[in-house]
Parts: structure tokens; sequence; C-alpha cells
């Protein structure tokens, strides 16, 4: 049973996915993917679990991204497209599982520490 929507997320990013059989358009806040992603590597990492399960061209995805920056959104992207083909084809489970792109990345930026000039950077230390 298919849901609505799909949630991905990574670093600071969220994206919203909804998914339906089609040609195999991928719109990105209204702008082709393509367009959206610039660099090749970021519309691979976004492509990926179509790329796994060799689904491509056979779903139409609209994709609504907030938060963070392009690369953040191309992971959280990539999440959101992994979790709605395995909700639509169980048989792809085992692909995109053993591809570990089922599993979230939940590594995120450290807090900067007062007393430092960034996270865990320490200003030169003097003896005397």
């Amino acid at each position: 049973m298919a849901k609505e929507n799909y949630i991905g997320r990574r670093k600071t990013s969220t994206a919203r996915l909804y998914i339906k059989p089609g040609n195999g358009d991928i719109v990105v806040n209204g702008d082709p993917i393509d367009d959206y992603l610039s660099t090749q590597a970021r519309i691979n990492v976004a492509k990926l679990p179509l790329e796994v399960t060799e689904l491509h061209g056979q779903y139409d995805i609209k994709i609504t991204v907030r938060g963070g920056g392009v690369t953040g959104q191309a992971g959280a992207i990539s999440l959101a497209l992994a979790r709605a083909l395995d909700d639509l084809n169980e048989d792809v489970h085992d692909k995109l599982k053993g591809a570990g792109l089922l599993t979230r990345d939940d590594r995120m930026v450290e807090r900067k520490k007062y007393g430092q000039p960034k996270a865990r950077k320490k200003f030169q230390f003097s003896k005397r």
C-alpha cells in the first residue's frame, strides 16, 4: 500500500517526495533536477536509488526540499526516493538495503564552543 508522500533527511535538509507511474520526469522545487542540483555528482547521488533498482524512466517524481545546502538536499532526496521505491516495490528492498540507501545518515555539524575559534580548533597555546 503506497503512501502519499515520503520524507528524507540529511544534515539540516528535508525532502518531501511525491511519486506516481509515468515517464521519468523528476522535478525539484519546480525545476528539473538537472537544473536544480547543477553538478553531475549531486544528480548521481539523488538518482542513485533509481540506478540501483533499475527503475529509471518508470515514475514521475515531484520533490519539495527545504533547508541546508545543495549537497545535503541531494542526500535527502536520495533517502526519500529509496523509501518510496521500497514501499512501492517490495522486491527491491534487498538491493536498496545492500547499497545502504535505506539508512539515514545522522551526521550533523558539531556546534562551535566558546573560547575557541571553531568547534574543535583551539587558539595557539603559549607557555610564556
